[in-house]
Protein backbone atom coordinates (compact mmCIF):
# COMPACT_ATOMS: atom_id res chain seq x y z
CA UNK A 1 0.00 0.00 0.00
CA UNK A 2 3.03 2.32 -0.29
CA UNK A 3 1.56 3.80 -3.46
CA UNK A 4 -1.49 4.98 -1.53
CA UNK A 5 0.73 6.57 1.12
CA UNK A 6 2.58 8.49 -1.58
CA UNK A 7 -0.70 9.65 -3.09
CA UNK A 8 -2.00 10.73 0.30
CA UNK A 9 1.06 12.83 1.05
CA UNK A 10 0.56 14.69 -2.21
CA UNK A 11 -3.19 14.71 -2.70
CA UNK A 12 -4.57 14.08 0.78
CA UNK A 13 -6.45 17.39 0.68
CA UNK A 14 -8.68 15.93 -2.04
CA UNK A 15 -10.18 13.32 0.30
CA UNK A 16 -13.98 13.34 0.40
CA UNK A 17 -15.22 13.09 4.01
CA UNK A 18 -18.31 10.99 4.76
CA UNK A 19 -18.18 9.58 1.21
CA UNK A 20 -19.95 6.30 1.96
CA UNK A 21 -22.68 8.01 3.97
CA UNK A 22 -23.27 10.52 1.18
CA UNK A 23 -23.59 7.78 -1.42
CA UNK A 24 -26.00 5.76 0.71
CA UNK A 25 -28.16 8.82 1.41
CA UNK A 26 -28.21 9.48 -2.33
CA UNK A 27 -29.30 5.90 -2.99
CA UNK A 28 -32.00 6.20 -0.35
CA UNK A 29 -33.33 9.40 -1.92
CA UNK A 30 -33.21 7.95 -5.43
CA UNK A 31 -35.01 4.83 -4.24
CA UNK A 32 -37.74 6.91 -2.63
CA UNK A 33 -38.21 8.87 -5.86
CA UNK A 34 -38.55 5.59 -7.79
CA UNK A 35 -41.03 4.12 -5.29
CA UNK A 36 -43.14 7.19 -4.61
CA UNK A 37 -42.99 9.49 -7.61
CA UNK A 38 -41.49 8.19 -10.85
CA UNK A 39 -40.65 4.54 -11.50
CA UNK A 40 -38.63 5.57 -14.56
CA UNK A 41 -36.34 7.86 -12.58
CA UNK A 42 -33.60 5.23 -12.35
CA UNK A 43 -33.28 5.25 -16.15
CA UNK A 44 -32.25 8.93 -15.99
CA UNK A 45 -29.23 8.29 -13.76
CA UNK A 46 -27.81 4.96 -14.96
CA UNK A 47 -24.44 4.92 -16.70
CA UNK A 48 -25.05 4.47 -20.42
CA UNK A 49 -22.60 5.05 -23.27
CA UNK A 50 -25.36 6.15 -25.62
CA UNK A 51 -26.59 8.71 -23.09
CA UNK A 52 -23.06 9.99 -22.49
CA UNK A 53 -22.52 10.49 -26.21
CA UNK A 54 -25.71 12.56 -26.20
CA UNK A 55 -24.14 14.90 -23.66
CA UNK A 56 -25.71 13.52 -20.46
CA UNK A 57 -22.41 13.66 -18.57
CA UNK A 58 -24.08 13.79 -15.14
CA UNK A 59 -24.50 10.02 -15.42
CA UNK A 60 -20.76 9.63 -14.76
CA UNK A 61 -21.57 10.41 -11.12
CA UNK A 62 -25.30 9.81 -10.70
CA UNK A 63 -24.99 6.11 -11.54
CA UNK A 64 -23.56 5.71 -8.03
CA UNK A 65 -27.00 6.62 -6.69
CA UNK A 66 -28.72 3.90 -8.72
CA UNK A 67 -30.75 2.13 -6.00
CA UNK A 68 -29.40 -1.22 -4.86
CA UNK A 69 -32.68 -1.69 -3.02
CA UNK A 70 -36.38 -1.27 -3.82
CA UNK A 71 -37.85 -0.65 -0.40
CA UNK A 72 -39.09 -2.97 2.29
CA UNK A 73 -37.40 -4.16 5.44
CA UNK A 74 -34.65 -6.06 3.62
CA UNK A 75 -33.87 -2.99 1.53
CA UNK A 76 -33.41 -0.85 4.63
CA UNK A 77 -31.28 -3.56 6.26
CA UNK A 78 -29.15 -3.67 3.11
CA UNK A 79 -28.47 0.07 3.36
CA UNK A 80 -27.72 -0.21 7.07
CA UNK A 81 -25.32 -3.09 6.37
CA UNK A 82 -23.34 -1.07 3.84
CA UNK A 83 -23.40 1.88 6.24
CA UNK A 84 -21.85 -0.36 8.89
CA UNK A 85 -19.08 -1.86 6.76
CA UNK A 86 -18.41 1.40 4.91
CA UNK A 87 -17.88 3.37 8.09
CA UNK A 88 -15.74 0.60 9.59
CA UNK A 89 -13.46 0.71 6.55
CA UNK A 90 -13.35 4.51 6.67
CA UNK A 91 -12.29 4.45 10.31
CA UNK A 92 -9.49 2.01 9.45
CA UNK A 93 -8.33 3.60 6.18
CA UNK A 94 -9.22 7.23 6.64
CA UNK A 95 -11.14 9.45 4.22
CA UNK A 96 -8.40 9.57 1.58
CA UNK A 97 -8.00 5.82 1.16
CA UNK A 98 -11.75 5.35 1.05
CA UNK A 99 -11.91 8.03 -1.64
CA UNK A 100 -9.18 6.28 -3.65
CA UNK A 101 -10.97 2.94 -3.22
CA UNK A 102 -14.18 4.34 -4.70
CA UNK A 103 -12.43 6.36 -7.40
CA UNK A 104 -10.75 3.18 -8.66
CA UNK A 105 -14.13 1.43 -8.77
CA UNK A 106 -15.65 4.42 -10.55
CA UNK A 107 -12.87 4.44 -13.14
CA UNK A 108 -13.47 0.73 -13.65
CA UNK A 109 -17.18 1.38 -14.17
CA UNK A 110 -16.43 4.17 -16.66
CA UNK A 111 -14.11 1.88 -18.59
CA UNK A 112 -16.79 -0.82 -18.58
CA UNK A 113 -19.34 1.66 -19.89
CA UNK A 114 -17.09 2.76 -22.75
CA UNK A 115 -16.24 -0.84 -23.64
CA UNK A 116 -19.62 -2.55 -23.44
CA UNK A 117 -22.21 0.24 -23.26
CA UNK A 118 -23.24 0.47 -19.61
CA UNK A 119 -22.16 -0.13 -16.02
CA UNK A 120 -23.76 -0.37 -12.58
CA UNK A 121 -22.43 0.40 -9.07
CA UNK A 122 -23.13 -3.15 -7.86
CA UNK A 123 -19.56 -4.42 -8.16
CA UNK A 124 -18.17 -1.29 -6.47
CA UNK A 125 -20.22 -1.93 -3.34
CA UNK A 126 -19.48 -5.64 -3.62
CA UNK A 127 -15.77 -4.81 -3.55
CA UNK A 128 -16.36 -2.92 -0.30
CA UNK A 129 -17.92 -6.07 1.16
CA UNK A 130 -14.98 -8.15 -0.06
CA UNK A 131 -12.54 -5.69 1.54
CA UNK A 132 -14.34 -5.88 4.88
CA UNK A 133 -14.46 -9.67 4.72
CA UNK A 134 -10.77 -9.83 3.84
CA UNK A 135 -9.83 -7.68 6.82
CA UNK A 136 -12.23 -9.16 9.41
CA UNK A 137 -13.24 -12.67 8.28
CA UNK A 138 -14.10 -13.81 11.81
CA UNK A 139 -16.30 -10.80 12.58
CA UNK A 140 -19.80 -11.87 13.64
CA UNK A 141 -22.78 -10.00 12.21
CA UNK A 142 -26.55 -10.54 12.14
CA UNK A 143 -28.09 -11.66 8.86
CA UNK A 144 -31.41 -9.81 8.36
CA UNK A 145 -30.74 -8.37 11.80
CA UNK A 146 -31.51 -11.75 13.41
CA UNK A 147 -29.30 -14.67 12.30
CA UNK A 148 -25.67 -14.56 13.54
CA UNK A 149 -22.99 -15.44 10.99
CA UNK A 150 -19.32 -14.82 10.35
CA UNK A 151 -18.32 -12.38 7.65
CA UNK A 152 -16.16 -14.93 5.86
CA UNK A 153 -19.24 -17.02 5.08
CA UNK A 154 -21.03 -14.00 3.64
CA UNK A 155 -17.92 -13.24 1.61
CA UNK A 156 -17.87 -16.74 0.14
CA UNK A 157 -21.60 -16.54 -0.57
CA UNK A 158 -21.19 -13.18 -2.30
CA UNK A 159 -18.26 -14.57 -4.29
CA UNK A 160 -20.44 -17.50 -5.37
CA UNK A 161 -23.14 -15.14 -6.68
CA UNK A 162 -20.46 -13.04 -8.36
CA UNK A 163 -19.09 -16.14 -10.10
CA UNK A 164 -22.58 -17.27 -11.19
CA UNK A 165 -23.34 -13.84 -12.62
CA UNK A 166 -19.96 -13.78 -14.33
CA UNK A 167 -20.37 -17.23 -15.87
CA UNK A 168 -23.98 -16.77 -16.96
CA UNK A 169 -23.98 -13.08 -17.80
CA UNK A 170 -23.36 -11.35 -21.09
CA UNK A 171 -19.99 -9.89 -22.05
CA UNK A 172 -21.18 -6.55 -20.71
CA UNK A 173 -21.99 -8.11 -17.35
CA UNK A 174 -18.62 -9.88 -17.22
CA UNK A 175 -16.66 -6.72 -17.95
CA UNK A 176 -18.70 -4.70 -15.45
CA UNK A 177 -18.23 -7.29 -12.69
CA UNK A 178 -14.46 -7.45 -13.16
CA UNK A 179 -13.70 -3.75 -13.60
CA UNK A 180 -16.03 -2.79 -10.76
CA UNK A 181 -13.72 -4.67 -8.38
CA UNK A 182 -10.80 -2.40 -9.28
CA UNK A 183 -10.66 -0.91 -5.78
CA UNK A 184 -10.45 -4.26 -4.00
CA UNK A 185 -7.95 -5.69 -6.49
CA UNK A 186 -5.72 -2.62 -6.25
CA UNK A 187 -5.75 -2.69 -2.44
CA UNK A 188 -5.59 -6.44 -1.78
CA UNK A 189 -4.95 -8.16 -5.11
CA UNK A 190 -1.32 -8.94 -4.26
CA UNK A 191 -2.28 -10.39 -0.87
CA UNK A 192 -5.03 -12.42 -2.55
CA UNK A 193 -2.57 -13.96 -5.01
CA UNK A 194 -0.18 -14.86 -2.19
CA UNK A 195 -3.05 -16.37 -0.17
CA UNK A 196 -4.16 -18.48 -3.15
CA UNK A 197 -0.62 -19.76 -3.70
CA UNK A 198 -0.16 -20.59 -0.01
CA UNK A 199 -3.55 -22.35 0.12
CA UNK A 200 -2.78 -24.48 -2.95
CA UNK A 201 0.68 -25.32 -1.61
CA UNK A 202 -0.78 -26.34 1.77
CA UNK A 203 -3.36 -28.57 0.07
CA UNK A 204 -0.64 -30.20 -2.02
CA UNK A 205 1.48 -30.87 1.08
CA UNK A 206 -1.53 -32.42 2.82
CA UNK A 207 -2.29 -34.69 -0.15
CA UNK A 208 1.37 -35.76 -0.36
CA UNK A 209 1.43 -36.52 3.37
CA UNK A 210 -1.81 -38.54 3.14
CA UNK A 211 -0.46 -40.50 0.17
CA UNK A 212 2.77 -41.33 2.01
CA UNK A 213 0.92 -42.49 5.13
CA UNK A 214 -1.72 -44.73 3.59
Amino acid sequence: MDWVDKLERRFGHLAIPQLVNGLLVGQLMAGLVVLLFNRNFASYIVLSRIALLQGQVWRLITFLFQPLWLGGVFGILNLLFYFWIGNALTRLWGDFRMTVFFVLGILGAWASCLLVGYATPDAIFMSMLFAYTWLWPEQTALLFGVIPFKMKYLGWLELFFWAVNFLTGSLAVKVSLVLGLAGFLAFYGKELVVWCKDTLAAQKRRRDWENRNR
